[in-house]
């Protein structure tokens, strides 16, 4: 092999490489637990709530 064979090679494992490592990142941030949505507030007249 010749040395611009082997830079060649190197430059693409290192694309390679690099792009995994975004993948992974862009991954693993939509895997993020996502916040409980909150609750409704009890009703304040202490009537049950009129449900269909």
């Amino acid at each position: 092999m010749t040395d611009d064979n082997k830079k060649m090679l190197y430059a693409a494992g290192a694309a390679i490489g690099s792009a995994a490592v975004a993948a992974a990142l862009l991954y693993a941030s939509k895997r993020k637990k996502k916040a409980e949505p909150q609750q409704l507030p009890p009703i304040p007249s202490g009537e049950a709530p009129e449900t269909d």
